[in-house]
């Protein structure tokens, strides 16, 4: 056992063990490493959905460290208070950890960092999370930038780190007094719906590898055709993974850049996807109240719906709109935690423009209900189809659902596997929905379908007339 003091890392949304530079610096000084997370109130605050498949994670991730000799440290509490308290315990002598950018955990990230140097505790954060620090990216007046091409033109070019290896040799820490995964009860909220999520789960680094390499090796040539087929395995599926950083963006960057450079020129759009997800942290950093606030001011104007309980926002929330690819990918969400792109763009320009539906609330939804949530990709993703966010889809786009069903579903096959009412033998997929959601929804798969609460053209004509009278 090292007679050095042990270091504490940090971990957050980083839950992996290769390419981990906080980790890989502390196994490097050859001191003992004690890896501790922290139940603070930013866990609290999580919606069901995303706080279920922390808990998985974290099981997973336990049995990780464990292989590489290393104690998991739960603890509950405000971090920096934990933080103090466990270098009092062990007499540690630094605590390491992966940037995050998001508002609130930069004032708590800062505030660690600061009142532990003050007491002579080496505090060091690292990047990982993102392959570009959003600071790092300027255009050439010096300012960040507002648009998506010009953004992905700066980076495609530059460097990206080299994936670090998972640490070997690390010395073995005391064991530490530690809160359990039993105890915290993450998946509480959930309730029987964590039991049908969990089948659609790719749990962990070695799952998130795995669907790398998958994807890379049978999926990625014919990506641009399929990917916005929802019926089809089209997409990498690795979002979830990437949430928690279960795998880095860097080693799903140099991946796709072999398939490149081995003759998939589809793979560049999986790459411009990767930077897609750069940006949205990029105007995170840059403009923090994109999270909850319009980006461009003037749609605070706008009379929006902003009645989370509005009879139509309900059957929204439920998947009993009426129209069929907003109910069918409503209801992906609800089984799978995820839902396919085309059917996020589809149901954000359903609430937002054909419901008038302000896009916090569609925002909250997601936050509630999605395992690969992601703070700043949802809400880019929710500005950009309300027509308030930067480089967003023009107010005047309205997404028709019907004519997009027959573009990118034709034979049928997403809605057949999602919605049950109507069918005659629904699939397993449109009948789990019914096990998923809560008792009280009081929904059956044998009901007649719903006539849409509101029809395509209608809603269309009806959120142009607003637009139009918006005054700004």
């Amino acid at each position: 056992m090292s007679t050095q003091k042990p270091i504490l890392v940090w971990f957050r949304r980083d839950l992996r063990g290769s390419d981990h530079p906080a980790l890989h610096a502390a196994a490097q000084s050859g001191a003992p490493v004690i890896a501790v997370f922290i139940k603070d109130e930013q866990v609290e605050r999580l919606g069901a959905a995303p706080k279920w498949r922390l808990g998985k994670a974290l099981s997973v991730f336990e049995k990780t460290l464990q292989d590489l000799n290393i104690q998991l440290v739960l603890r509950s509490g405000l971090a920096l208070e934990v933080l103090q308290a466990l270098i009092e315990e062990t007499d540690a002598q630094a605590v390491y950890w992966s940037r995050l950018y998001d508002p609130s955990s930069v004032a708590r990230d800062t505030d660690v960092k600061s009142s532990l140097r003050a007491q002579n505790i080496e505090a060091r954060s690292f990047g990982g999370h993102l392959m570009f620090e959003p600071w790092s990216v300027e255009t050439k007046t010096g300012g960040m930038y507002k648009v998506y091409t010009p953004f992905w033109r700066s980076v495609k070019d530059r460097e990206v780190e080299v994936p670090l290896p998972e640490p070997s040799q690390i010395a073995k820490s005391e064991a530490v007094k530690s809160d359990t995964l039993q105890e915290w009860a993450l998946g509480a909220a959930m309730r029987r719906g964590g039991a049908i999520v969990e089948r659609h789960a790719q749990v962990g680094e070695r799952a998130a590898q795995d669907r790398l390499a998958e994807f890379i090796d049978n999926d990625v040539a014919d990506y641009v055709q399929m990917r916005d087929i929802p019926s089809t395995r089209g997409t990498s599926g690795l979002s979830e993974n990437l949430a928690l950083g279960e795998i880095s963006p860097h080693q799903c960057w140099h991946a796709g850049m072999r398939a490149l450079h081995e003759g998939s020129a589809d793979a560049e759009v999986f790459l411009k996807e990767l930077v897609w997800r750069e940006f949205a942290y990029h105007l995170m950093h840059h403009t923090p109240h994109i999270l909850d606030s319009n980006w461009k001011p003037d749609w605070d104007k706008f009379k929006w719906n902003t009645d989370a309980s509005h009879p139509d926002v309900i059957a929204w929330k439920q998947g009993r709109t009426g129209i069929e690819f907003v109910d069918a990918a409503m209801r992906e969400m609800y089984v799978t935690g995820k839902m396919h792109n085309r059917g996020r763009m589809i149901v954000a320009s359903y609430l937002t423009k054909h419901l008038l539906t302000h896009w916090k609330v569609g925002q909250a939804w997601f936050d509630e209900c999605l395992t690969d949530w992601d703070p700043a990709s949802n809400a880019m993703g929710w500005q950009w189809a309300a027509g308030s966010g930067p480089d967003a889809s023009p107010y005047f786009r309205v997404f028709n659902p019907v004519t997009q069903l027959d573009k990118f579903d034709r034979d049928r096959g997403y809605v057949s596997a999602w919605i049950a009412e109507g069918h005659g033998n629904p699939s397993k997929t449109a009948l789990s929905f019914f096990d998923a959601i809560p008792e009280n929804w009081s929904l059956t798969p044998d009901a007649p379908y719903p006539q849409p609460i509101v029809d395509a053209a209608t809603g269309r004509q009806r959120a142009l007339d607003a637009y139009q009278a918006r005054g700004f």
